[in-house]
């Protein structure tokens, strides 16, 4: 068991050293960050896709809380609506993507535990760069999915029709994309797939050994208060949850909100006890 600890973190340490060369990383940026601690083996982890483009104070573009149990090595995934309408702390009634541009993840974290009664313990934050190079990192055969019409507008990069492989840009592009009937809904249930799909690659045959050196590949993309045992101890739950498929919600959850134009724009007026309990059920 200690030469497998060992061969981890060597393996995890040269991926950090090999990301280096890398002459586009931006540097980290630290956050002040108030989270709760822990409990009985369980973490939540803020996982935010950051609109930056260079801009200083961008909202969140995806918004999402991993939860780890260690005791049973489970992972699931709530993908949290931008447009849910929440009391944002000291901000007032605002859609829920605007906690990041006006707080960074500490805002967000307490806006989460007001609106949700939803605990977090680390934070993670990626922007559109880093996600392409992640992708790229972890699937460099690049990831399969099937396209039921042309994507294009607001993305960066056109989509045709039909079952293809997408590597970075195109990938963050069918991720981003939202301008069809079914709107952000359909761009969150993109996001989970292609989560799942990620999560399929790194622990298949193929990346498996090296999963500790792709992930130390990939922290010079994220911003992060996770810790190296932190993020090892992540390695061996995927790992450990093998080829099972990533649980996921949506929140809020079916016949809980209503839309609605208000000052803000177009917002989901959410019924937040369904949706606290709806949380509380899955991650439980």
């Amino acid at each position: 068991m200690i030469v497998i600890v060992a061969f981890g973190v060597y393996q995890f340490r040269s991926g950090v050293l090999e990301s280096t060369k890398d002459v586009n990383i931006k540097g980290q940026k630290d956050y002040d960050f108030l989270p709760t601690e822990p409990q009985l083996g369980e973490i939540n982890i803020l996982l935010i896709g950051s609109d930056s483009r260079g801009e200083e104070h961008a909202r969140s573009d995806t918004l999402m809380v991993a939860h780890y149990n260690s005791n049973t090595n489970n992972i699931k995934l709530a993908s949290i609506m931008r447009d849910t309408y929440v009391e944002v702390p000291e901000h007032g009634l605002q859609k829920i993507n605007s906690a990041f541009a006006f707080g960074g993840p500490e805002l967000v974290r307490k806006t989460l535990k007001e609106n949700f009664d939803l605990d977090v313990n680390y934070y993670a934050i990626v922007d559109f760069t880093g996600f392409s190079k992640l992708v790229d990192i972890i699937a460099p055969d690049g990831i399969q999915v099937d396209i039921p019409y042309e994507m294009s507008y607001g993305i960066g990069t056109v989509l045709k029709p039909g079952n293809q492989v997408l590597h970075g840009k195109d990938l963050l592009g069918y991720v981003r994309f939202r301008h069809d009937r079914l709107s952000d809904f359909g761009r969150v249930a993109r996001q989970q797939e292609v989560m799942s799909k990620l999560k399929e690659q790194a622990i298949s045959v193929h990346t498996i050994y090296n999963l500790p050196k792709i992930i130390g590949l990939s922290t010079p993309y994220i911003d992060t208060n996770l810790d190296t045992p932190s993020l090892l101890s992540l390695s061996k739950g995927l790992i450990m949850n093998g080829s099972e498929g990533l649980d996921s919600i949506r929140i809020p959850v079916q016949d809980s909100y209503e839309n609605d134009v208000v000052n803000v724009g177009a917002v989901l007026k959410t019924d937040l006890d369904i949706n606290k309990a709806a949380i509380k059920s899955f991650f439980n």
